[in-house]
This record gives C-alpha cells, structure tokens and sequence, in this order.
C-alpha cells in the first residue's frame, strides 16, 4: 500500500527565499577562503545544488554518503560512512551540508570524523533542523527551518526511497507503528 504525504510544511517558494538568505550568509562569511562544500547524500542533493548556486564565491563541491536510518523511519542510532570523500579537507574550511539534523549523531560522528583529517574549520548548515529530536549536542551554524517532530518528505528527504522529488516538503501521514 502507499504512503500518502500530508500537508505542505514549507512551500517551494519559501525554500527559494531562503536559500538565497543562506548562500548570501556563507558567502559573506567565507570571503577570500578556501571553502570546501561536502554534500551528505541522499537526502541533501537538492538542497546542496541550490545552495551552491545561491553561494557567490568559489568554493570546492564534495560529497559523502552516509546511512542511519536502512529502510524504518526510525533511525537505528549507528551511522554508516558508504562513501567518503574524494577532496582532501587538510586546512581548508569545511561546510557540511546536511538535508535534516534530527538526532544529531550524524553531524556528530562526521565532524569527528572529520577532524581527524585537519580541516581549519567545521561547519554546518542544514535545511532542516528539528533541535526537540537531538539526542547529542550538535552546533549547526546555518539552519533554513526549524521544524517540528514530524516525518519530512520532499525536497531530498525520502522514505523508503520515495517523495524525494517532491518540490516542497510535506508532512508524511499514515506510517504504521512496525515501520518506525
């Protein structure tokens, strides 16, 4: 049976605005700096095409896959590191770009990851940020929205690998108990 997803939470037109408002941030921030973008695949290639275009100074792209959730809705607490990254961060600026901070032992487990590479700095920036979910003490620097606990889709974030194309995000209804 599918899923249906519910109401709109953030329209394509809010997520434009400010996506802008964040690329004109990080550009004034990063300034005459080596700055590396590391997207966090799946669920940010949206967010991180947009933002890097919204971003106007030269930056370097990367990516990384990551995996916590598998096939529930709940995430299982362990991160996987699937793939790594291709660029050498050693003394550049660092900007991880995330799709949603719930629990925050993803951002966790990457800046200390990381870190043991020796990047200058370690950021985050993040679509989505829901602060009531986090399960560890994260600092993310640039937030697009706060959010409820509520299960996001579109715009990136999945479930099951579905609704990722949906060009706002929506409240997923109807999960059954035994898949979270």
């Amino acid at each position: 049976m599918e899923r249906m997803f519910g109401r709109p939470i953030v329209t394509q037109e809010q997520m434009r605005s400010r996506i802008r408002e964040l690329g004109r941030q990080i550009s004034i921030d990063y300034a005459g700096k080596d700055l590396v973008l590391v997207g966090v695949l799946k669920g940010a290639y949206a967010f991180f095409a947009d933002l890097a275009r919204a971003i106007r100074i030269p930056v370097r792209v990367d990516f990384i896959i990551v995996t916590s959730y598998g096939t529930r809705a709940k995430t299982s607490g362990k991160v996987k590191l699937v793939t790594d990254l291709t660029e050498t961060i050693r003394g550049k600026e660092v900007l991880l770009v995330e799709d949603i901070v719930d629990s925050g032992l993803t951002v966790q487990y990457l800046t200390k990851t990381f870190s043991k590479q020796k990047p200058k700095s370690i950021k985050v920036c993040t679509l989505l940020s829901k602060p009531e979910r986090r399960v560890v003490n994260v600092q993310v620097q640039y937030v697009g929205f706060r959010i409820q606990n509520d299960y996001v889709v579109g715009y990136g974030l999945d479930y099951q690998q579905k609704y990722r194309n949906l060009p706002y995000l929506a409240v997923l209804d109807q999960l059954n108990e035994e898949e979270t």
